[in-house]
This record gives structure tokens, sequence and C-alpha cells, in this order.
């Protein structure tokens, strides 16, 4: 992982993000109603896609790496960049803008994204967004609500009450198809609000490192799994190994899995028997080493005293 785009103020960016939505803008539940319009013709059509902070999952890298054809390695360092600040617990991966006056999106074309079917949550969500309310202190989790974003540059609000396009939130979720990337973007929350972080605080760079290899640097991860002895010492399912091969999207599922189990200690993975009795054997065989060395050793000089 890099430190390029580290940033100067202190704390997860993405809490502190959180927390200001939290503060400033009214809860929506999917029958609420809103109106909204982008299309080509309006006159602020793709300035939204410039200057802004996008946060990225890893299921959005995943789909932008395979919409573009080039491996989850070459994606992170062109297309991304990575502030790292010592109270994050995990992560944290942005959506790199170009160096131009605009400070535009690499995706960005005269028509539009140029990534569109394939674009990033945060895009696809966009005027509508999702929080979480903050966990109480008697240990109920926080609620889930959605709010609405209304920038001053954005004419889309204006067309939308201009020609009457009416959206409840739900509706607005179905079109811009966003079911498999909540789905996604739940199960990698759950990993970054896991509770291990309450009890042992930020990870050591080491598990920091295997944790974006196995959520955001799929290519590393792939060789990993394919390359290491990983797949002889754990029971994993033929079918599922299969898969892997095949699918960025069962590598994926298979890394949060070995997050649980090697960073959270969850038994989400299975030793295989006689790997078990291989590490044992060999444990035994230290202790018996151990046991059978001298105390202390002496020297030729002192033994023949």
């Amino acid at each position: 992982m890099s430190d390029e785009g580290k940033t100067p103020e202190n704390g997860d960016p993405r809490k502190m993000l959180e927390d200001q939505i939290l503060d400033d803008h009214p809860r929506l539940g999917t029958e609420d109603k809103f109106k909204f319009r982008c299309h080509p013709g309006v006159p602020c059509f793709n300035t939204c896609c410039a200057d802004v902070n996008i946060f990225l999952s890893p299921y959005d890298v995943l789909r932008l790496t395979e919409r573009l054809g080039i491996s989850s390695t070459e994606f992170l360092e062109k297309y991304t960049l990575l502030p790292v600040q010592k109270e994050m617990n995990t992560p944290v991966v942005l959506l790199k803008m170009q160096d131009n006056e605009e400070k535009s999106c690499h995706f960005l074309t005269e028509e539009g994204c140029g990534v569109y079917t394939d674009r990033p949550w945060p895009c696809r969500m966009y005027p509508v967004g999702l929080a979480t309310s903050r966990d109480t202190e008697d240990g109920w989790s926080g609620e889930r609500f959605y709010f609405l974003m209304k920038e001053d540059a954005c004419q889309g609000h204006n067309e939308g009450e201009k020609d009457g396009v009416e959206w409840t939130v739900r509706e607005w979720l179905d079109d811009q198809d966003v079911d498999a990337y909540d789905e996604w973007g739940e199960a990698f929350k759950e990993l970054t609000l896991h509770k291990f972080f309450d009890d042992y605080g930020p990870l050591p760079s080491s598990k920091m490192e295997m944790f974006f290899n196995a959520t955001y640097d799929l290519q590393k991860f792939r060789e990993f799994v394919f390359g290491s002895t990983l797949l002889q010492r754990f029971d994993v399912d033929e079918d599922f190994i299969q898969q892997m091969r095949e699918s960025n999207e069962a590598l994926l599922r298979f890394g949060f899995l070995w997050i649980r189990f090697a960073v959270f200690g969850e038994p989400t993975m299975r030793v295989r028997p006689e790997a078990e009795h291989a590490v044992q054997q060999k444990m035994d065989e230290k202790k018996k080493e151990k046991e059978n060395s001298p105390p202390f050793s002496t020297s030729p000089e002192e033994e023949g005293q």
C-alpha cells in the first residue's frame, strides 16, 4: 500500500464524512419522495464528475477493473489514492481525479460517464446517500437511513421540479441498480466495523496489508491463494475453488472469509486434519528437542576442568 494522497487531517475520512452527514442532513425512508432529473441538456451536466471525493468499496474496484480489462494492482496504482492515518482501522481507497484544472474524473467523456454501467456506488446513488446513525450507549446498532444531497452546482433538482419528475427513494434505488452494490457494501461494512477494533485497535502494518489485498487487490490475493499452500492446509470445497479460479466475485467472497479467520480469529475456515496433524507433529518434535537439550552449554576448556 502507498501513502500517496495522505491527508493532514486526523481520523478515518469515511467516518468524518458520515459524522458530517448525520449532523447536516434530514433522514429519509424508502417511501419518501424527491424530484430530480439529470440529462445531457442540464447546464451542469458532467460538472459533478470533478473535484470530488469518491470512496471506493472492494466491489467498486472489482467492477471497474473488469470493465477496463486491467488487473486490480494496475487499477489501484493508476486510478486511486490511499490516504493513511494512524486512527484508520482499515484501508481507505479514493478515486483519483485527473491532474487538470477541473480535476475531472478519469472516466469522464463529453457524452457523460464512460463506465456508466459499472460506475461506483456513490456515483450510482447520487443525489441519494446512505448512512447509519451512531450506535446507542446501551449497545443498540445505529439505524440505516437515506438522505438527499442538494448542492448549489447541481441543477438536477430544479430540473426535476420543472418537469415534475418525482421518485421515491426505493424507485431511485431500483432504477440505479444498486442492489448488488448494497449487498457487497454491507458485507464490507461488517468487516470495517468489526468489534475486533474496539478490543485491539487499528491493525498492524502486516495485517493491514493482508486486509487490503484480500479485499481490494484481488490480483495479489489470487497469487497468494493459488501460489501458496493455503488450499492444501484448509478444507475448501472443490466447487468453490473452481469458482474462485473463474470469478473475481467468488474470490472476493473468499477474501472476506479469510479476513474473518486470519485477522479477526473467527472459525470461518477449517484446517485440514492432515495439515493440523503435521503442525502438531512439528510442535511435538520441537518440544522433544527442547526437553533433550542440555540446560546450558559448556566450552571444551570448561569440560576439561
